[in-house]
């Protein structure tokens, strides 16, 4: 990828998930978290693959690719994604995408312990500068009304947390897909099926009411995280992982807060403070040094 490129497919991606974390909220309540992911990502699956057979790619993966893909399925897209729900369920969304920037930092720390992969001095700076930003950046939605979205704000974090946790560990599956040759589209369309079939056994087994909220705010919320936040958004974050390394396509993760915070303002009466101006700023800064630093060996 050439860095206009690169810049672009990270722009894309981070203007759609920072908006799936409201969207998310327009999913929960009467239909069981559990049963609306499953919808989420057997429709993106189905999508994925139906373009990668109308597109003639390749969708047979061999036997240590569909290992790495159903590692990557049970932590990015099941785990994960499990616990992202029930985050959003006790805090506010705005909240829950400000935890997600501490991705990119912890997935340096992870490929550095478990991979040896020494990333440069600039990757670092640039993924603290990320956190700190975000840090300022909640500061004022945690002191204000960022966390008053739900009860039990605390265990919401500690969801969250766990949910970063997860697809950090989700993320090295798919890049031990990658390393074994694995084609990213069919990969990720593996990957997806395989999430979704673990948490539709999950919802059997737990006996949850298989059901979709026929109204408009549910079913177009349905779609959106459907086809932009997973099948546009996680194929474009796979393959700029795959070209430029993940410690860069998470910091994707960094850019959301700032969206999902316009997106608090817009539809839930959020203030702009100078803490977001501030925050924004470190932000950004840290995604330039990310976007210059080489990738990580």
């Amino acid at each position: 990828m050439s860095r206009p490129v690169t810049v672009l497919a990270i722009l894309i991606c981070a203007l759609i998930w920072g908006t799936t974390w409201f969207a998310i909220t327009l999913q929960l309540g009467v239909v069981d978290p559990i049963v609306s992911i499953v919808w989420r990502f057997g429709l993106a699956s189905l999508v994925l693959f139906g373009f990668c057979a109308a597109t003639r790619r390749p969708l047979r993966l061999t036997r240590a690719q569909h290992l790495a893909a159903v590692g990557q399925g049970a932590f990015v897209f099941a785990v994960s994604y499990g616990f992202v729900y029930a985050a959003e369920e006790r805090v506010a969304s705005a909240v829950v995408a400000v935890i997600f920037a501490a991705l990119a930092f912890v997935n340096l720390v992870m490929f550095r312990l478990v991979e040896r992969q020494k990333a440069s001095a600039g990757a670092w700076q640039g993924a603290v500068l990320g956190i700190c930003g975000v840090a300022v950046l909640s500061f004022g939605q945690l002191a204000g009304t960022g966390a008053s979205a739900g009860s039990a704000p605390g265990l919401g974090i500690v969801l969250a947390l766990v949910a970063v946790l997860a697809s950090a560990l989700g993320n090295w599956f798919a890049w031990r897909g990658q390393q074994a040759g694995a084609p990213v589209m069919a990969a990720t369309a593996w990957a997806m099926a395989y999430g979704t079939a673990m948490l539709a056994a999950y919802g059997l087994a737990t006996g949850v009411e298989w059901r979709v909220e026929a109204t408009p705010a549910y079913v177009l919320s349905l779609l959106h995280l459907s086809l932009f936040g997973s099948v546009i958004a996680f194929g474009l974050y796979f393959t700029l992982a795959k070209q430029r390394g993940f410690a860069l396509a998470s910091y994707i993760s960094a850019l959301t807060p700032p969206i999902a915070v316009i997106m608090s303002v817009l539809f839930e009466g959020a203030e702009v403070g100078v803490t977001m101006l501030v925050g924004l700023a470190l932000v950004l800064v840290g995604q330039v040094l990310l976007i210059r630093a080489p990738k990580a060996a």
